[in-house]
């Protein structure tokens, strides 16, 4: 028998820098690719897509589930959910043409973050590294701004902050977590006049953002900003789709608020 000559510490060293490059060879050729793609009309020129994508090294599997919608004939509305109620069941009251879960909150069940919803705001702005991202509808449309852009001066008539930035200029952030997989819900602008809320099966900060980035999951619309909402057990989504039904993915715990799309 022979006994190698390396500490047990020099000797995961050694494995480490020995298996290194050809990790970082895998991670090099690491592609996402678009499995299936399929939509649905829904109210108000509302649109409803399903796509799974593949990350071809791994055999990594994503279900993502996005409402499309025009920003400049749909608006914005942050609801307030002091009670708990389910994301259906306030939609369905409401008669919403879509939803998903909103921001983050405390355990006393407070919003984290800044919250506006009919022009009132029922939540301060705060400073924080997670929450860097705002969600609102203004009188000039919809939009995604960064926490210190965001425009104190304009009527705003909706606004959820909640984060992190996922991308911006078209290009995905980095430096995001890429270890911790959950369920997540994130809101995103694209061109043509293109808004999107959207939904997905367990991924990490960094592959989601890479995905939303790199592939045209959106259609004809590439995104040009987008930022996370709150995930995991409070990932949700609801579209009403033309015949009255609705597809729904509920969430796993009641949560604050929430973020519908109306038409004007």
């Amino acid at each position: 028998m022979v006994r190698s000559h390396f500490p047990s510490t020099a000797r995961l060293l050694y494995r480490s820098l020995f298996l290194l490059p050809a990790a970082l060879a895998i991670s090099a050729h690491a592609e996402w690719k678009i499995l299936s793609s399929e939509s649905e009309p829904g109210l108000a020129g509302i649109e409803h897509r399903h796509v799974a994508v593949e990350e071809t090294a791994a055999s990594q599997r994503v279900d993502f589930d996005f409402a499309v919608f025009p920003a400049k004939s749909t608006a914005l509305r942050v609801i307030d959910n002091p009670d708990g109620q389910s994301l259906a069941a306030v939609m369905k009251r409401q008669k919403y043409a879509c939803g998903v879960n909103g921001g983050y909150f405390d355990t006393d069940f407070k919003p984290i973050g800044l919250r506006i919803a009919d022009g009132a705001t029922f939540s301060p702005l705060r400073r924080a590294r997670l929450i860097t991202g705002i969600l609102l509808q203004s009188d000039r449309g919809i939009d995604i701004v960064r926490a210190d852009e965001f425009p104190r001066a304009k009527r705003i008539i909706a606004a959820i902050q909640a984060g992190p930035f996922l991308v911006a200029a078209n290009k995905r952030i980095r430096g995001l977590n890429d270890s911790q997989w959950a369920r997540r819900t994130f809101a995103a602008i694209g061109a043509n006049d293109r808004a999107l809320l959207g939904f997905c099966s367990a991924v990490s900060l960094s592959d989601l953002a890479d995905i939303l980035a790199t592939l045209p999951v959106a259609a004809d619309s590439r995104i040009r900003r987008a930022m996370n909402l709150d995930g995991g057990s409070s990932s949700a989504f609801w579209f009403a789709r033309q015949d009255g039904s609705a597809f729904s993915v509920p969430g796993r715990k009641p949560v604050r608020d929430f973020v519908a799309v109306v038409p004007k």
